[in-house]
């Protein structure tokens, strides 16, 4: 299984109800894909205060690379993942993001 993490750096003035839309965008997406077993997503509650810079995240499950890659390459998944750059902090640069093969 393979666990898409991403962690979204939003710019100031993007209210919260605009980030938890564009992300719930990606889940509903996701959630129609073939290989995605689950999408789950909230805000940053940084317990350790290590990344009080990143507001909120997701993390979806992947039967394996192929179902993630398909997810990568999906037109659908481009223009929502452009859309959710645009919200954050310098771009593509204020969203990292982990893939881990559990």
């Amino acid at each position: 299984m393979i666990l898409h993490c991403v962690f979204c750096n939003f710019q100031d003035h993007t209210p919260k109800a605009v980030q938890v839309a564009a992300i719930e965008a990606l889940r509903e997406f996701s959630l129609n894909l073939d290989g995605v077993l689950a999408f789950d997503h909230g805000p940053n509650l940084d317990f350790e205060q290590k990344s009080h810079s990143y507001d909120a995240g997701f993390v979806i499950r992947f039967k394996d690379a192929e179902s993630l890659t398909a997810y990568a390459i999906h037109p659908t998944h481009q223009e929502l993942g452009a859309q959710l750059s645009r919200l954050c902090e310098g771009g593509g640069d204020g969203i990292i993001v982990y893939d881990l093969d559990v």
